[in-house]
C-alpha cells in the first residue's frame, strides 16, 4: 500500500509558475513509477508526465513539455512537477499516482495508487 499526498496548487496568473509536491509513504520501491495527471471539469483525466523511481527518466505530455519539469528527492520521498509558463488551458484539479512498473505510464489504469488531488487555477 502506498498514500500520496499532493500539495502546492493554488491560484496564479498566466505566465507565472507553481510546484506541486507528492508526498509518499507506505509501501514504496525503486521499480515504480510516479505519475502527473491532471483533471479539467468536464473533461477526462488527461497525462501530464511521469518519472522513474529512480529518476534517470522523464517523459510529458506534448501540451506541457518544455513549460513542466518532473523531479524527485528519494530522501524524502517525495516528487516534484515544476510548472512554467502556466496557461489558463492548465487550469484543472492535478493529482500523482503511482505505479507497479518501471517504464514510463501514460495511461490512468497504469497507476495502482492515487492522490487526493490539488486544484491549480490559471487566470487570464
Amino acid at each position: 500500500q502506498v498514500q500520496l499526498v499532493e500539495s502546492g496548487g493554488g491560484l496564479v496568473q498566466a505566465g507565472g509558475s507553481l510546484r506541486l509536491s507528492c508526498a509518499a509513504s507506505g509501501r514504496t520501491s525503486s521499480h515504480y513509477v510516479t505519475g502527473w495527471f491532471r483533471q479539467a471539469p468536464g473533461k477526462e483525466r488527461e497525462f501530464v508526465g511521469a518519472i522513474r523511481w529512480s529518476g534517470d527518466g522523464t517523459g510529458y505530455a506534448d501540451s506541457v513539455r518544455g513549460r513542466f519539469t518532473i523531479s524527485r528527492d528519494n530522501a524524502k520521498n517525495t516528487v516534484y512537477l515544476q510548472m512554467n509558463s502556466l496557461k489558463p488551458e492548465d487550469t484543472a484539479v492535478y493529482y500523482c499516482a503511482v505505479g507497479l512498473k518501471s517504464s514510463l505510464i501514460t495511461y490512468s489504469r497504469g497507476y495502482s495508487w492515487w492522490g487526493q488531488g490539488t486544484q491549480v487555477t490559471v487566470s487570464s
